[in-house]
């Protein structure tokens, strides 16, 4: 399915504002600009400009996402938003609050065709790329929620729903708008990927030195090729080259995503051929026990055979850490979004209204940073 025809208000750039503000002067095509990015505005909420000019702007560039559900976890420190878009496909968001940081994690299409069978995205399947707009519009969301708790969103990974590289152009200029509209570090900007190649050698080329995590789970092509079945098209062998062509040219730290499946990668055996394969690359590794999903049995590993795993990377010398799981019990976690919510979708624009179903979970399962 192809994204919509209608033009949201981020995906306007300066060019395209300023053409559908023809005939007014440049400072109020700043003032929009400036309300949409800096103040996370809505044009109703810009008292600064007319009301002829935000009704003009509101009309033409309506918003692109419209709450459905939002779920909130972890004492309020994880929030999960379920999206409508204008052609009633649907995406998640997760805000993340941490004492040093505030991190949104985005989708960048509506499902996800990788296939990766422990993933609930990728067994839902795919349904199509979401537009520059849609993702930098989960952004500004989550700010807005953020700033309402006196904070600033300073992180953005592209974790969400979708395989980031399968939709390039669109990630690349959603990552542009992040960084240079709304003032995100470009050192603070992860893009996430089970190992498209091309993608991988085409941010090389990029001039913004943003993140770059692998999504690799399996260090032997037999194992991965059937956790990932993209391994097949882009074998780990391939996969570093690209790899290490990354990091000449950026020299930035690379990262590789280990969701630990118990029984199945998280032996002696995996944590040798992990290191095997990290070390080279000078790798960190972010370990994730499996998040349970409804489509996928096997039980993640359990917090003891975690620490296991950590404590051997680290004496073969790989740096490791486990990553602090968070909002699993609203299935907000790696892994765990689908959309699953039933959709009544809304006309575009109506972004405030109180959505069908919101849910508050306890703290219970929150577990600690290592």
């Amino acid at each position: 399915m192809a994204p919509p025809d209608a033009i949201s208000r981020y995906d306007l750039d300066r060019p395209a504002l300023a053409e559908l503000l023809r005939g007014e002067p440049k400072y109020r095509i700043d003032q929009f600009w400036a309300g949409l990015y800096l103040n996370l505005a809505e044009p109703d909420d810009m008292t600064n400009l007319p009301q002829a000019l935000r009704t003009r702007v509101s009309d033409a560039a309506p918003a692109a996402l419209a709450a459905v559900a939002e779920s909130v976890s972890d004492d309020g420190e994880t929030v999960k938003w379920l999206w409508a878009l204008a052609d009633a496909a649907q995406v998640e968001t997760v805000l993340m609050l941490y004492p040093d940081r505030a991190t949104v994690c985005v989708s960048s299409q509506a499902g996800c065709a990788m296939g990766c069978g422990f993933c609930a995205t990728g067994q839902g399947g795919f349904e199509r790329n979401l537009t520059a707009g849609e993702i930098v519009e989960q952004v500004v969301r989550a700010s807005r929620r953020a700033r309402l708790a006196g904070r600033r969103v300073s992180n953005v990974v592209f974790m969400g729903m979708g395989e980031p590289f399968a939709n390039y152009d669109r990630t690349w200029s959603a990552t542009r708008r992040i960084h240079d509209a709304l003032g995100i570090s470009a050192r603070h900007i992860t893009l996430s990927t089970v190992g498209v190649v091309p993608g991988i050698r085409r941010l090389a080329r990029e001039a913004l030195p943003v993140n770059l995590a692998v999504s690799l789970h399996a260090a032997n092509d037999e194992l991965r090729d059937v956790l990932v079945p993209l391994n097949r098209r882009y074998p780990l062998a391939e996969l570093a080259a690209a790899c290490q062509d990354y990091r000449a040219a950026k020299h930035r730290r690379l990262s590789f995503e280990w969701a630990l499946i118990d029984g199945l990668n998280d032996g002696s055996r995996h944590a040798a051929e992990l290191a095997a394969y990290a070390r080279p690359l000078g790798a960190h590794v972010n370990l994730i026990p499996l998040n349970p999903t409804a489509g996928y049995a096997t039980r993640g590993t359990p917090p003891e055979g975690v620490r296991a795993f950590a404590d051997r990377l680290r004496r073969l010398g790989v740096n490791a850490t486990i990553r602090r799981t968070r909002g699993t019990d609203i299935d907000a976690a790696c892994g765990q979004l689908r959309a699953a919510h039933p959709v009544s979708v809304r006309p575009r624009g109506s972004l405030d209204e109180p959505t069908l179903d919101t849910r508050r979970a306890s703290s219970a399962r929150r577990s600690h940073r290592p």
